[in-house]
C-alpha cells in the first residue's frame, strides 16, 4: 500500500495553514468595518448599552463599552486593539480584573474576528461579525456563552 499520496496532502494542509497564520499589523485595515458607535440592541427593559470604536492610529483602535441602567452606568469597559510583537490583540480593561487582559486575533476577515485567551477564567473566546448595520459579539468559555446584538448608530 502506498502512502505518499496521503502524506503529500498532510504535508500540503500544513503549509496552507502556516502560510495563513495569525493575523498580523498587516491585517489591521480590514478593521474598518468596526469604525463607530454600537447601539445595543438585545437588553431587557430598563437597560441600554453601547459600544463606540476609533482607529486611533496605523496600530491601534480605541473603545470603550457602556451598559446602562435607567440613566445610570453600571459597567464602563475600556477596549482597545493593538499591535504588539507582531499579531493583533483585543485588550479588556474592566473593573473585575486588576490588569487589562489581552486576547490574541486567531482569526481576521473583512467583517468578523475572533480573539481569545485559554488562560482567562471568563470569557476564553470573543467573536464579532457585521452583517449589514449589525454587530453580533459573542463571549464564551467554560460551557457558557453570551451574544451581544448592536446596530450602527448613525448620528
Amino acid at each position: 500500500m502506498n502512502k505518499k499520496p496521503a502524506t503529500v496532502f498532510f504535508f500540503s494542509f500544513v503549509l496552507a495553514g502556516a502560510l495563513h497564520g495569525q493575523p498580523t499589523v498587516n491585517d489591521f485595515i480590514k478593521l474598518k468595518w468596526l469604525e463607530g458607535t454600537w447601539t445595543r440592541t438585545n437588553t431587557k427593559p430598563g437597560r441600554g448599552g453601547n459600544e463606540r470604536w476609533l482607529n486611533s492610529s496605523a496600530s491601534e483602535w480605541q473603545g470603550y463599552g457602556v451598559n446602562l441602567k435607567g440613566a445610570d452606568t453600571v459597567l464602563l469597559e475600556k477596549l482597545k486593539i493593538i499591535a504588539k510583537d507582531g499579531s493583533i490583540y483585543y485588550v479588556a480593561d474592566v473593573p473585575e480584573n486588576k490588569q487589562p487582559v489581552l486576547f490574541r486575533f486567531t482569526a481576521l476577515t473583512d467583517n468578523s474576528f475572533v480573539c481569545e485567551n485559554p488562560q482567562h477564567d471568563f470569557p476564553k473566546k470573543i467573536m464579532y461579525e457585521k452583517t449589514g448595520d449589525t454587530l453580533k459579539a459573542i463571549i464564551s468559555g467554560n460551557g457558557k456563552s453570551i451574544e451581544y446584538l448592536f446596530k450602527k448608530k448613525y448620528k
